[in-house]
């Protein structure tokens, strides 16, 4: 099966959710929460994630989190991740609450798809094209296939490693020439279908201003800032958070914009 066939499969048993002008969505993808430990990625930039879901849930937003949301592939228990990361935990309590939160699973957390949706597809209400959403390990056939030998891999070999500062040549994020293939994949995906698709997986934020339909949320495990999709009156702005320092050196955190916004059409 070809990455085409794979992309249409997981849309085929996605999650529906409405988009018109009213809507208010927040993609964010790759936080890869882990157990407090020196290998939990998401441990440096847990300050600036919390500060931004405050932001989004006061205002409204539907939250999207698009895979690999807990690094279940270094780590076994479910349980650890959520007692260290309890105020994540607790924020998606509230957000579910209001019905506004949706999760899907991605390569590194695949343990949770009895749990978890595969995608998400938001059904234009205005006449435009839908905007579906992957994690994108689909299109990565080592990842999605053989994903069993790279969570060994990445379990027995590359976490080790890690502490040393070697970098896993099987991920889409660390491996240049991998994550333009799967790029280029997606985009061909768009370019054929006439969808949009958002992902993940690759940790390379992308928004597009030259009319291409593939975009990538980007993820939480950037050095010093993690990004996100914000889809809000019929457009998407792709944004970062940040930690920033005013005239008298105390620091805080901000919303900076990076690219759009690209309305959706």
């Amino acid at each position: 099966m070809g990455c085409y066939r794979r992309i249409d499969r997981a849309l085929e048993h996605a999650l529906h959710l409405p988009l018109g002008t009213g809507s208010r969505y927040v993609v964010i993808s790759d936080c890869h929460r882990g157990e407090g430990t020196t290998n939990d990625n998401f441990l440096k930039n847990a300050y600036l994630y919390e500060a931004a879901m405050e932001h989004y849930i006061k205002r409204g937003f539907f939250y999207l989190e698009l895979g690999d949301g807990e690094e279940l592939w270094e780590n076994r228990c479910m349980d650890r991740i959520v007692h260290y990361h309890e105020t994540v935990y607790e924020m998606f309590a509230c957000l579910q609450s209001r019905n506004a939160l949706c999760r899907i699973y991605g390569n590194h957390n695949m343990e949770l798809r009895k749990i978890l949706p595969e995608a998400i597809i938001l059904d234009n209400c205005e006449g435009g094209r839908d905007v579906c959403m992957i994690h994108g390990h689909q299109a990565d056939f080592f990842n999605s296939v053989c994903w069993r030998l790279s969570r060994a891999l990445v379990r027995y070999v590359w976490k080790p490693l890690e502490r040393s500062g070697v970098n896993d040549p099987t991920s889409a994020a660390r491996n240049y020439k991998k994550a333009v293939r799967y790029e280029q994949c997606l985009a061909g995906w768009t370019r054929l279908h006439d969808r949009y698709l958002i992902a993940g997986h690759s940790h390379r934020p992308r928004l597009p201003e030259n009319g291409e339909l593939y975009l990538n949320a980007g993820s939480c495990v950037h050095p010093g800032c993690i990004t996100a999709i914000e889809l809000e009156q019929m457009q998407m702005t792709l944004v970062k958070w940040k930690v920033a320092t005013r005239p008298d050196m105390t620091m805080y955190v901000v919303r900076e914009k990076l690219a759009g916004p690209v309305a959706i059409l």
